[in-house]
C-alpha cells in the first residue's frame, strides 16, 4: 500500500514558478517509478513527467519539456516537480502517481499506475 500527499500548488502569475512536492508513505517506494500528471477543467487527464524508481530515467511531456523538471529523493520518500516559466496553459490539477514495482521503465498513460494523491491546484493568471 502506498499513500500519496500532493502540496504546493497555488496562484501564480504567468512566467512564475511553483514547486510541487508529493510525500509517499510505504516500504515500497524506493522500487516505484513516480509520475506526475495533471487534470484541467473539461479535459482529460494527461501525462506530464515520469522518473524511474532509480532517477535514471526521467520523461516528459513536449508540452512542459525545458520549463519543468522532476526529482525524487528515496530517503525522504518524496518527489518533487519544480515548474518555471508557467503559463495559463498549464492551470490544473496536478495529481503524483506510483507504479509499484517498476524499477527501470518509462510509464506514460495512467492506466499504469498503481496509487494516486488527491491532487493539488495550480492556478497561472495571465
Amino acid at each position: 500500500q502506498v499513500q500519496l500527499v500532493e502540496s504546493g500548488g497555488g496562484l501564480v502569475q504567468a512566467g512564475g514558478s511553483l514547486r510541487l512536492s508529493c510525500a509517499a508513505s510505504g516500504r515500497t517506494f524506493s522500487n516505484s517509478g513516480m509520475g506526475w500528471f495533471r487534470q484541467a477543467p473539461g479535459k482529460e487527464r494527461e501525462f506530464v513527467a515520469v522518473i524511474t524508481a532509480n532517477s535514471a530515467s526521467i520523461y516528459y511531456a513536449d508540452s512542459v519539456k525545458g520549463r519543468f523538471t522532476i526529482s525524487r529523493d528515496n530517503v525522504k520518500n518524496m518527489v518533487y516537480l519544480q515548474m518555471n516559466s508557467l503559463k495559463p496553459e498549464d492551470t490544473a490539477v496536478y495529481y503524483c502517481a506510483a507504479r509499484i514495482n517498476s524499477y527501470y521503465s518509462i510509464y506514460l498513460k495512467s492506466s499504469d499506475y498503481d496509487y494516486w494523491g488527491q491532487g493539488t491546484q495550480v492556478t497561472v493568471s495571465s
